[in-house]
This record gives structure tokens, sequence and C-alpha cells, in this order.
């Protein structure tokens, strides 16, 4: 797919515009402030009663292209540390890394044609001569995201994109006819995208619980079928071959802590580990001087290690060469194994179904995330151990297949990318002019 199979429009003209260049002869260059209301405040609400219910929405209610289910909330509640928009404002989330991700939304469907969010979003409100949709087009191309990521200030993990960047950010206007001729023929292509997008995430899906039911079957069947079944002392795992046994998990593994002193001037490097099997990611570079006040040990290669909060999750994972030198928070208690245990096989054991949901019987809590798993209590839980060189042998045929699995979304996740950068390089063309849609919009 390439947006080079549509046509060029028949004559150009210099916009004026250095990074603009050529654009068709009868569009015009023009600023967001001369044909749109930036971040109105909100005195340009209507004129409504204290109790009128509108919607509000958090961040994670502005999509990827839509604003999703918001609250039902009176006005009276929505005090000045909310953003204020309409029906039909354009909505561009300015912090990093939602901008850069495109995160943004057409307001549309409002209660009562009003909403509030949060303080973190842009708001555009197009004017008479100014096609909403093909205004939110606009602020997902590259054109408008490449340089609002340039123009981001603040620090690092808080960067925002200024309110002068989208004020006289210059962007191509055709004529309103065919503004809404460009919106219709993205709003036809990009739900095409949208639904092969759909399609191949749901097929991630479908991989990833074949690979939780690979996971489960090994640790709970073992390599022959044949064997009896005896039970498991567990209240997640229920049966087991009958020549495999049931242990503690304090018998299998230790907590050790590895003191670190810290120095203000010296770089330390912690770790964060994933939900759902994902393993292990690096966090950047800090100053000793920053981590003064946090409890931090140093972590070697082999360790077993879980985040407390998360590990209801899955978020389980093992030390590997590649965290030398690296350290963790309190959250993170490291462990070292008996040599009863292959790590790699306790580390599928609590990546399974039942081990996740055995972490999940001992991390009580809300209904949020935030679930603290009660180390104590889950120590006394049991699992299945086979003897060692059938742990050896479930691990080697699992990561087996496991290898194909991975190739097989790996492929699927590089056919997402490519449909994306497909989707914004194609909006990227319309909304400036590269591509003459308009006998494609029908």
């Amino acid at each position: 797919m390439s947006a080079r199979q549509f046509r060029p429009y028949p004559d150009y003209k210099d916009s004026g515009v250095d990074w603009l260049g050529q654009i068709p002869a009868h569009w015009r260059p023009v600023r967001t402030k001369f044909v749109a209301r930036v971040n109105p405040s909100r005195a340009s609400l209507p004129k409504v009663r204290n109790d009128l219910p509108v919607s509000f929405h958090a961040m994670e209610a502005v999509g990827n292209g839509e604003l999703l289910e918001g609250l039902e909330r009176p006005i009276s509640e929505m005090g000045s540390g909310y953003t204020p928009f309409m029906d039909d404002d354009v909505l561009i989330a300015k912090i990093t890394p939602s901008f850069e991700n495109g995160k943004g939304a057409l307001a549309q469907g409002l209660l009562n044609g009003i909403g509030f969010g949060t303080t973190e979003l842009h708001v555009i409100r197009p004017g008479p001569g100014t096609d909403p949709r093909y205004t939110f087009f606009v602020s997902l191309s590259h054109s408008f995201r490449h340089p609002g990521t340039g123009m981001m200030q603040g620090t690092a993990g808080q960067q925002r994109v200024p309110d002068d960047f989208v004020i006289n950010f210059a962007f191509p206007l055709p004529p309103l006819p065919e503004q809404r001729a460009i919106a219709a023929f993205l709003d036809r292509e990009t739900s095409k995208i949208d639904a092969l997008v759909a399609k191949k995430e749901r097929l991630i899906e479908l991989l990833q619980e074949k690979r939780t039911s690979l996971i489960s079957h090994a640790v709970t069947k073992g390599l022959d079928p044949n064997f009896g079944a005896a039970k498991v002392g567990s209240a997640s795992f229920s049966e087991m071959p009958d020549h495999w046994e049931s242990r503690k998990l304090r018998r299998l593994i230790r907590r050790v802590i590895r003191p670190l002193v810290i120095e203000p001037n010296t770089e330390y490097r912690e770790i964060g580990i994933r939900s759902w099997g994902k393993g292990i990611f690096h966090k950047d570079p800090v100053r000793g001087a920053l981590l003064e006040d946090k409890s931090v040990y140093y972590i070697e290669p082999g360790d077993f290690v879980l985040n407390i909060v998360f590990a209801w999750e899955g978020a389980v994972a093992v030390v590997s060469e590649r965290e030398v030198g690296m350290v963790a928070s309190h959250r993170f208690p490291t462990f070292r194994h008996s040599g009863e245990v292959d790590l790699d096989y306790l580390l599928m054991v609590l990546q399974s179904e039942q081990g996740r949901a055995l972490m999940a019987i001992n991390s009580p809590g809300a209904a949020g995330r935030n679930r603290t798993i009660r180390l104590a209590q889950f120590f006394d839980e049991e699992i299945p151990l086979p003897p060692l060189t059938d742990q050896h042998e479930i691990v080697r045929k699992f990561r087996h297949e496991e290898r194909r699995n991975d190739a097989l979304l790996a492929k699927v996740r590089e056919a997402i990318e490519r449909l994306k950068e497909y989707r914004t390089a194609l909006i990227s063309a319309a909304v400036t002019g590269k591509i003459d849609v308009r006998g494609e919009a029908q």
C-alpha cells in the first residue's frame, strides 16, 4: 500500500512556508489562530444551568482518533482544574508520549454538547470556514506531530507541546467543500485500515492465549500424558502427574538483599518488570542524588525477581547478563533458587494461568491495578514440581514452541506497524495536497 497510487493535483504554487513547500494552486496557507480558536476558556461555553449534566473524559478516554465513553457529571462540579470543550472541537493530548503517539479525538456526541477533561489537552475550535473533521486529520498528520514533538518544553518525561506552537501552526487549507471531500475520503480509508489492524490485533491476542495455554499444559500435564494424576495442595493448581511432587515456594527460593550505598554523583540504572510475562525493561540512568530517598539494591544474573504491585498480572522475570550492574527498588524483591528447581521452569509456572491466579489470590486490593502481593503468604503456596531432568526438558520443548509463536507475533506486529505508518502517510499526503482525492471520496 502506498499513497503514491493516488494522482497529484494538476497545478501547484509556492506556499511561502518553508516546511510546506508547494501546495495546490487554489489552496492557501493559514495559521491556526486565524481560522480557529485555540484553548477557548470556559466563558466561551453556552450559558447553562449549574445542574446540567455534561460529559467528563479522563485522559484514558481520549483515544487514538476517537473520544471513548466518558462519565456524566453536573457542570457545577467542573471547576477551573478541567479543560472545557464542545461538540466538533479537536482535542490533542499535549504531554509526552501521548502527543507523539497521535493521541487525540474529535469531540462528538457529548452530553448536552459540552465536555470537560484533563488539563493535558489542547483544544482547537474550528471557525465557520474550517471543517472540524478536516482539522482533526491535520492534527494527526506528520506535518503537525513531527514539528510539535521538536517544540516540546519541560523536563524529561514531563514535556508538553506549548500553546504557541498550536496557535501559530501553519497548514494548507483548501476550500470548504474540498475539506469535506478530503475528510470523507480519509474517514473511509482509515476505517478500512483500522479494520485490518483490529483483525491483526485479534490474531496477536490468540497467539498470546496460545502461549499461555502451552505453558499451563506444560506445568500441569508434563511430557507424558500416560502418567496418572495426583492432587496438588494449592488453591490454583488442582492436579499434576503422579510422579511429581507438590512443594511450597519457600522451599524452592529464598530472598536475597544486596544493600547499596548510594553515591550522589554516581549514575545508576534501575530495572522494571512488564506485566503479562513481557520481562524486564531498563529505566533511564539517574544520578544517585535523585535516588537517596529510595531503597535500592543490587541485582545479579540468575536472580528471580517480581513486581510486588503487579505480580498478579504476571510481572515476574529472571535477571540476565544484560542487567549486570543494575539496581532494583524495594518494589522488586529478588530471590535465589535452590538446586531443586530450574528457574525457567519456575518462571513458566508463575506465568501460567494457574500461577497468575495463585499470585492474584495473594494480592488483595481494590478494583484498580495496584494490588500488593503478600510475600509470606504467597511463599506458603504449593506448586507442582517434576524431577529436575523433566523440568529441563519441559523448558526446552516449551522454548522451541515459544520461538515459533514469537516469530509469528513479530510478523503480525510488523504488519500492524506498516499499516499504521501507511495510515499516517495517507493522512499527511491528503491534508498537504500531495495527492488529489476529490474523485476518490464517493
